[in-house]
């Protein structure tokens, strides 16, 4: 049996090819070649930048595969330049772009534009539709109709899935870094708006590659599906950021600024934490069609990401860090944190000033202190 893996140098990537070898696949894989990754060496390197449907054609002319996984490149692109050369496809998009009012890609700052959604969201909620609102979530839902589109002509068996915020080791961009980063430079406060109540579905690149195996492993049950994938147990920001102190045995002091008093163009804390409302994705399709289980748990998969960027760190100022959209400011956080802590403790005060509003709670059932007593 023969699998294309389009990309895969990624996070996920390693996982998904490791879990074709253990099924027996012969993987080929297909990639611009600009970052190259320790792979077993019967994986078969295809140089190609998956971003033009000519270089697509030119590197697949004569090949044909058993399986292709599309997780990177122009997917409907890739959608295309398969047909004929494979009887199955799983393909890969992220769902942030997808749900409507998510996340607008191409703001440039787009958690100041995102909309209140519905907690957790399934396959089938809003989508991202509206024509003109984001050229990028366009595209995206674009690709979508372009793979199951094809699925209905029977082109090939597809399979869809929507990725959360994924990470792990080798990510373009981690967001754990700013966390990592801040505690190896020696800061002890962090700015968390809204005190990080903030839930975020995750996905650690190992449990969503088994998600992938499980519609490998799948084909029919999983045929012309999408799916929603992440780890089964979400997290706050907060309890992320806490989870990441506990591996480098370390304890911020958050600064809890509310969102509603953050001046525009604010980002003097870490990109995931300005996220204003929920995004969390229901996986009760993917666990009851196919089985899903987390197989690390958020804990140990936190504790081995850190680790690995422990001894992977990110060159200051590099293109990865870039990628986070941190801009690591600190001298910019500690003059909000001393804006704020000023403006806090004199609201205070001021508040302490306040009328005496007589509230005063009591349990509400009856707790009587002899028989008899029914008041």
């Amino acid at each position: 049996m023969k699998a294309l893996v389009v990309g895969g140098t990624g996070s996920t990537g390693p996982y998904i090819i490791d879990g074709l070898l253990k099924r027996g696949y012969e993987v080929t894989m297909l990639h611009r070649g600009v970052h190259e990754i320790e792979l077993p060496q019967e994986v078969e390197h295809l140089h190609a930048d998956p971003h033009w449907m000519e270089n697509l054609k030119q590197a697949l002319e004569g090949k044909s595969f058993d399986l292709a996984v599309s997780i990177y490149g122009r997917l409907r692109l890739i959608a295309e330049a398969i047909k004929g050369r494979t009887p199955r496809l799983i393909s890969v998009g992220g769902a942030l772009a997808v749900y409507k009012g998510w996340l607008p890609v191409t703001e440039t700052q787009p958690w100041y534009h995102m909309e209140e959604s519905r907690v957790p969201v399934k396959e089938d909620d809003d989508l991202a539709t509206a024509p003109g609102a984001d050229h990028f979530t366009e595209r995206v839902r674009e690709a979508e109709r372009v793979v199951m589109q094809a699925h209905r002509e029977g082109h090939y068996n597809a399979t869809h899935f929507r990725y959360p915020i994924v990470y792990g080791p080798r990510h373009i961009g981690p967001p754990e870094w700013s966390i990592v980063r801040r505690i190896r430079d020696g800061r002890r406060q962090l700015i968390v708006p809204g005190g990080g109540m903030t839930l975020l579905s995750r996905g650690f690149a190992e449990n969503i590659a088994h998600g992938i195996m499980l519609a490998v492993d799948n084909s029919a049950a999983s045929a012309g599906q999408t799916y929603n994938i992440c780890d089964d147990r979400v997290v706050s920001n907060r309890e992320w950021i806490r989870l990441i102190d506990q591996v480098m045995n370390h304890e911020f002091e958050f600064i809890e600024i509310p969102f509603e008093v953050l001046p525009s163009g604010f980002h003097a804390a870490p990109t995931q934490t300005l996220f204003p409302y929920h995004r969390v994705m229901d996986i009760t399709k993917i666990k009851q069609q196919l089985g899903y289980l987390d197989v690390v748990s958020s804990e140990r998969a936190i504790e081995l990401t850190v680790k690995w960027y422990l001894e992977n760190p990110l060159p200051p100022g590099g293109e990865l860090e870039k990628n986070t959209g941190d801009p690591f400011d600190y001298a910019g956080e500690d003059r909000f944190i001393q804006i704020y802590s000023t403006a806090r403790d004199q609201l205070r005060q001021e508040l302490a000033q306040g009328p005496d509003t007589g509230t005063v709670w009591r349990h509400p059932y009856a707790h009587p202190q002899k028989r008899g007593d029914l008041k």
